[in-house]
């Protein structure tokens, strides 16, 4: 989706950003994320967002295994930044926007701050190729991604658009599938740290072979 920002590098995007932790959330880069938003606090974080004018939120993932509080859990380490390309509001005290992603961070230190929400000190450094649209699709097995994809769809029995599919790019194909994948959150950071686009097919491939020959050896019944 085309966004009316133009982000060349990390020093196009603030330091300190809004996070939302989200457990089992994966946000991409120019990958897109609805959201319904209802919680006071996060509210807030949307509203001020659009009130400093970067319209940006940072997803990621709270570390529930390392977390004594669940009030207040523990972050992964990475997450990524979305600006809000879409925005409703319901009438009933909720938004429904779509965040679009622009790079992964690194957290480097949680803020003190006086908002219900939280707020971090990030680095874009380690993740500057996501800055550049369609870096590495050429090296992404395609064929395998599809085949993983085609087994899954059979043993779940779901279908899916192919037209669309197989006329989109290899990263927005492969970062979608990511994003809609049903693994848990570990899979998902798995797929969100992947050094390249290359890395996070393959990554994508075995987490779904693995999950189709557990469904295999244990009986269990596809998702519903």
């Amino acid at each position: 989706m085309p966004i009316n920002a133009e982000y060349k590098g990390p020093a196009d995007l603030p330091k300190v950003i809004p996070v939302f932790p989200l457990p089992g959330a994966l946000l991409l880069p120019r990958g897109q994320m609805p959201l319904n938003i209802f919680e006071p606090r996060y509210l807030q974080m949307v509203d001020d967002a659009l009130r400093d004018g970067h319209r940006l939120i940072g997803m990621i993932q709270p570390d529930v295994t390392h977390s004594q509080s669940s009030e207040h859990p523990n972050l992964f380490k990475v997450g990524c930044v979305g600006r809000i390309t879409q925005l409703a509001e319901t009438g009933d005290s909720r938004y429904i926007l779509e965040l679009t992603g622009v790079a992964r961070f690194r957290v480097q230190e949680e803020q003190t701050v006086l908002t219900p929400y939280r707020q971090c000190l990030v680095d874009y450094g380690p993740f500057t190729d996501d800055f550049t649209a369609r870096k590495g699709e050429d090296e992404v097995d395609r064929d395998a991604v599809l085949d993983a994809l085609t087994q899954f769809l059979k043993v779940n029995n779901l279908k899916v658009d192919w037209e669309g599919i197989e006329s989109a790019p290899n990263e927005a194909l492969v970062n979608a599938l990511a994003m809609m994948s049903p693994y848990g959150p570990a899979e998902k950071q798995a797929l969100l740290e992947a050094p390249d686009l290359k890395t996070r097919a393959e990554i994508l491939i075995a987490v779904t072979e693995m999950d189709l020959a557990k469904k295999k050896t244990s009986g269990d019944p596809p998702l519903q």
